[in-house]
């Protein structure tokens, strides 16, 4: 029974191609710089949120932030810890950007939802009293790091057959 494919050798080893494999989209790497480096200020911004809720979150969030008191802290380490591994995420994902620069359409989602909640607290959610610069800042903020990785998206699709 002979098992060999047209085109491949008789023996059965693999030949190198220089042909694109199927299904893969080739994306040229200075089109997908501008998204690294979207990728890896983002993931600065969120490892040193993170860091901070996880070693100090009343110090950061009262006298820093000057929000009132939480009562329990322990809700916001762990979300100090959600956000480091965010942060390594988006760097995983930035190392591998040739063959996943698609998977930053999840932290830009991210990105834009949390600016929404941001402006939407800024505008409506605060008591009276209360100021709402910090709020407005965190969605300028949060908006700012989803436009550049919408911006990187935009161009990294670009370069990609359909």
């Amino acid at each position: 029974m002979n098992l060999a494919v047209a085109g491949a050798p008789a023996d059965g080893a693999a030949r190198p191609t220089l042909r694109p494999l199927p299904g893969k989209a080739r994306v040229l790497y200075r089109t997908v710089s501008f998204l690294r480096r979207a990728l890896h200020a983002q993931a600065a911004v969120w490892a040193l949120a993170g860091t901070a809720l996880l070693i100090a979150p009343g110090w950061l969030l009262e006298n820093l932030l000057g929000q009132p008191p939480v009562g329990e802290s322990a809700w916001l380490r762990m979300l100090g810890a959600q956000a480091i591994g965010l942060a390594m995420l988006m760097v995983m994902v930035a190392r591998r950007l040739n063959d996943l620069w698609w998977w930053a359409w999840a932290f830009a989602l991210v990105s834009v939802a949390l600016a929404v909640i941001a402006v939407l607290n800024a505008a409506f959610g605060l008591g009276p009293g209360e100021s709402a610069t910090l709020w407005w800042l965190l969605g300028a903020g949060f908006l700012a790091l989803a436009a550049a990785i919408l911006w990187g998206l935009a161009l990294t699709a670009q370069q990609t057959p359909p």
